[in-house]
């Protein structure tokens, strides 16, 4: 028998069944040419060209008269594919070796993935400088049509219009919400579905994915490892079914549910207070970062934590076994369902309530910064959290004193980008599963929760496990290569 991986024209479905060939992968099409299912690509022999094409990329393929129609994402550039069709004549259509060929071609490209998407888009017409609406238009929507997904399109037209969208959908019209936008869309659509009277139902219930039409994309990042709209939209398509932690985060008498992060310090200050520096493009990240470095700028906080790995070298080895399982066995969508009605209870109360008995204070008194999130990117190449989740019911913190001194500081800030970040002595790192953060004495500050500025003021925060739903290339790590195992090295 031909050992699997050995020859790329042999079809590992009839390997495993133990069949001595690959007799019915290759359809004979037009003059002299040849469709073959491949181990991982569709590979087309004609007398003058060979075509291969990733499994991942094919949109559809369907006879349709006297021919077979494969329609695919062919890149153009790094970042960008487009949709061509190819067309070859067959002599008998209906022929069951033809149509059972076109089904084992549907099922190698989709694998667990759902075929025709039923999804919900949302356009931030204000997303991407102006210009989501173009995006969506030339890069998604075509990607979208020839995967045969089914479409709802609505623009949205103010703040918090998204919130009442996703408050009012029939979630069981839908399969997805995709909002071309930033982070901020899937913020207000999280929300939106955590109003409704069977919260906890819709949240389960319906994926929500982000197109990356805004200046912070970091959940298209991290679930698709693009910024690329159209690699985004491809990604979208073949995307499977994965649970996604919430977080609940209560201020004031307000509950907030968040995707992403939640941020004191200098990384809100960094991202909140440079909006007025939008017109330097990312370089006001930079500009931000440096003018409070330069003045050693703390936000003294009481901070406490429930604490649930507490070491660097415990987080590894927590990665590495949450990786190494078995591959995640997706289920269909009605039977991965939570039943409920309103949103979980919050087991360590509110921020109105006394301190919890199992939350641990730790120093804080010269906070330089407070960072806690869901994901590893927060933006590309800033992969502050490389050993986060998407659904192990923890949120990754860092923490850092404003004392570490100026040099220290920006060695720190280099690292995010060159993997040494999470090792660096000062750095804080832990998982925790909720915590409570109160500014002191009068300071004056910013505070991001999903990248929106919220009051400054005391919070606290409480994860839910596996409460959401997205799509994921994977449906078990984030898409980064970061200072831990990848999942393809576990």
């Amino acid at each position: 028998m031909t050992e699997v991986g050995s020859d790329p024209f042999v079809d590992p479905v009839h390997l495993s069944e133990d069949r001595p060939n690959a007799e019915g992968s290759t359809l004979a099409v037009g003059r002299n040419a040849s469709l073959t299912l491949a181990t991982e690509s569709l590979i087309v022999l004609g007398s003058k060209t060979t075509l291969v094409v990733p499994f991942f990329n094919i949109l559809w393929a369907e006879t349709s008269g006297h021919y077979v129609t494969i329609q695919y994402a062919k890149p153009t550039s790094k970042n960008v594919v487009r949709v061509v069709s190819i067309h070859y004549l067959v002599d008998k259509p209906q022929d069951d070796h033809v149509i059972s060929w076109v089904s084992r071609l549907l099922n190698r490209a989709y694998g667990v993935s759902q075929k025709n998407k039923k999804i919900k888009v949302l356009v931030n017409p204000f997303g991407g400088q102006g210009k989501a609406q173009k995006w969506f238009l030339r890069d998604i929507e075509p990607i979208f049509a020839a995967a045969k997904c089914e479409l709802n399109v609505e623009r949205t037209l103010y703040r918090g219009h998204a919130v009442e969208i996703a408050e009012k959908l029939d979630v069981d019209s839908f399969d997805v919400v995709a909002c071309c936008s930033g982070d901020g869309l899937p913020h207000e659509v999280f929300n939106g579905l955590g109003k409704k009277s069977d919260a906890s139902q819709a949240l389960s219930t319906i994926a929500v994915v982000q197109l990356p039409c805004g200046t912070g994309n970091a959940m298209s990042l991290n679930l698709f490892g693009t910024d690329s709209t159209s690699v985004a939209a491809l990604c979208v398509v073949k995307g499977i079914r994965t649970p996604l932690d919430l977080t609940s985060v209560t201020q004031g008498d307000t509950r907030t549910l968040s995707f992403l992060s939640q941020s004191v310090g200098i990384v809100a200050e960094v991202d909140l207070g440079t909006e007025h520096l939008r017109w330097m493009g990312s370089a006001r990240f930079t500009y931000g970062f440096l003018v409070r470095i330069i003045r050693k700028t703390v936000w003294p906080c009481e901070v406490a934590v429930k604490l649930d790995i507490a070491t660097k070298s415990e987080i590894k080895a927590h990665y590495g076994r949450f990786l190494s399982q078995s591959p995640l066995r997706p289920l269909s969508r009605s039977l991965d369902r939570v039943a409920g009605s309103s949103l979980p209870p919050l087991l360590h109360g509110d921020v109105k309530s006394s301190m919890p008995t199992n939350f641990t204070p730790i120093p804080a008194h010269k906070l330089g910064n407070f960072y806690a999130g869901n994901m590893a990117l927060m933006a590309p190449g800033a992969n502050f959290f490389p050993a986060a989740l998407p659904s192990d019911g923890y949120l990754d913190l860092i923490t850092i004193d404003g004392d570490i001194g100026r040099l220290a500081a920006i060695q720190s800030f280099l690292a995010v980008e060159n993997g040494k970040f999470f090792d660096m002595p000062h750095v804080g790192y832990r998982k925790i599963s909720g915590y409570r953060i109160k500014p002191l004495g009068g300071s004056e500050g910013y505070i991001s929760i999903d990248g929106e500025r919220v009051p400054f003021e005391e919070f606290q925060a409480e994860v839910h496990r596996g409460l959401g739903r997205t799509l994921s290339r994977t449906a078990r790590g984030y898409e980064v290569d970061g200072v831990l195992p990848r999942p393809d090295l576990v």
